[in-house]
């Protein structure tokens, strides 16, 4: 079953910790429930985007720096079920 994550604010969407490190999880990694898959950034602050549910991380619906709104959808993490 297919679930979307999604992001708890508006801002932009970062899909790594910091510009020189690696992606939380690119798309066919695993994830776990309440695992980071991205950061939301707005005003300075970041706000942790995490999946909901264990499972693979099929695909990200927005690219790196997107401008992302409070509860879109930035990934699909598939939950083999």
């Amino acid at each position: 079953m297919r679930h979307e994550v999604l992001t708890p604010v508006p801002g932009t969407f970062y899909r790594r910790p910091d510009p020189d490190s690696d992606p939380f999880v690119e798309p066919g990694g695993e994830v776990a429930s309440g695992d980071t898959v991205g950061l939301v950034e707005i005003m300075k602050n970041f706000q942790n985007v995490e999946a909901e549910v264990a499972g693979t991380l099929v695909e990200f619906l927005v690219d790196n720096e997107d401008a992302v709104q409070a509860g879109q959808a930035v990934a699909i993490v598939e939950d083999g079920a």
